[in-house]
């Protein structure tokens, strides 16, 4: 099998997402579990209160609520994001992201061009 990369999940591993990154108080953690040229997987765990300022990405991403409940502002509009809901944040268009408690989330970024 080829090497893996740091932080990678082991193949042929069921595991519970939410269990592969924890919190710390006051702090944003982040573990990327996948980074190839098309696409990339980070788990983010976030204390109450701790947010990403708005900005934009090239591509799109899918933000995927593991634990807890987020405020995000995506292209202006305000969505409150839960457990086991998925949040398509598109490429070209500012988000943000805000811990209205602890709360967890997997971000999938899509690597090819965003669409029109």
């Amino acid at each position: 099998m080829p090497q893996r990369k740091a932080g990678a999940l082991p193949p042929a591993t069921a595991l519970p997402l939410a269990s592969l990154v924890a919190y710390a108080e006051g702090s944003i953690v982040s573990r990327a579990i996948a980074q190839e040229p098309a696409a990339s997987l980070t788990l983010f765990a976030f204390d109450i209160g701790q947010a990403l300022s708005e900005h934009t990405t090239a591509f799109d991403a899918f933000l995927q609520v593991l634990d807890g409940e987020a405020d995000l502002v995506v292209g202006g509009k305000a969505i409150i994001a839960r457990v086991g809901e998925v949040v398509l944040m598109p490429g070209g268009i500012a988000h943000e992201v805000n811990a209205r408690v602890r709360f967890k989330m997997l971000l999938t970024m899509v690597r090819a061009a965003p669409s029109a």
